[in-house]
């Protein structure tokens, strides 16, 4: 009976375990869906929002396209610059904390575009003519920063992609000139070193005989001046017999 009771104890704990389990991983998905579907929410809010800005800066007149004008260009700067920083950061680490500091001005730019949003209900024409130009030349501070950054990490980019490319040119040169270095030694030849003949006698344009060819032209000379040199011996004797 207790191995049974600790059988059946184990079961439930187990039981009890992959439930627990069970839970927790059905609670992570839905909160992952839940998240997502927040994120396609507030992606279209935005974009029906800018839809909107856009619409009012071309139709309404006044200070109600004035906001409009300044509301869409400070979006407009910081969504450009988030995606600049955001595509950059797989390849450079380092623009980790530029994001960081483009997440302080988005909060500093939702702070001003809720001010825009009030002044924009606002029925009196003196205060929205007295406050717009603070409220743009504060858009402006935080545009700029943005394209400050923006422009810093594509021209950190293009450095990057320029001195890259010249690394493989060089390596795409070097491998060039190791392709066509071949071989140019001299060719074995079996024949002695000496000078030969044939080829003495074509260097220097003289057509040679068939004697110089075979090696017997100073054989054949010797020979030719000792037949030239007249005979003493017999002919001396026979002179002094008369």
């Amino acid at each position: 009976m207790d191995v049974l009771g600790v059988v059946i104890a184990l079961v439930v704990l187990f039981g009890v375990g992959v439930l627990t389990m069970v839970v927790i991983g059905a609670v992570k998905a839905a909160r992952a869906v839940a998240a997502k579907v927040e994120q396609h929410e507030a992606n279209a809010r935005r974009a029906v929002e800018t839809a909107t800005l856009k619409a009012k800066k071309y139709t309404k007149p006044g200070s109600q396209g004035q906001i409009a004008a300044v509301r869409l260009s400070l979006r407009t700067s910081l969504d450009g610059t988030r995606r600049v920083l955001e595509d950059g950061l797989t390849q450079d680490g380092q623009l980790a904390e530029a994001l960081q500091l483009l997440t302080r001005l988005d909060a500093y730019a939702a702070e001003l575009d809720g001010e825009l949003r009030v002044l924009e209900r606002e029925p009196d024409a003196g205060r929205v003519a007295a406050k717009l130009p603070e409220l743009r030349e504060r858009a402006e501070r935080i545009t700029h920063s943005a394209e400050s950054m923006r422009w810093a990490a594509q021209d950190r980019m293009r450095r990057f992609a320029d001195d890259e490319l010249a690394r493989l040119s060089e390596e795409c040169a070097s491998e060039a000139g190791a392709l066509r270095h071949w071989d140019s030694g001299p060719v074995p030849s079996s024949s002695p070193a000496g000078p030969d003949p044939v080829r003495k006698g074509l260097s220097t344009g003289r057509q040679m005989s068939a004697e110089e060819v075979l090696g017997l032209a100073e054989p054949l000379t010797r020979l030719a001046q000792r037949l030239r040199k007249p005979s003493t011996g017999p002919s001396t004797g026979s002179s002094s017999a008369m």
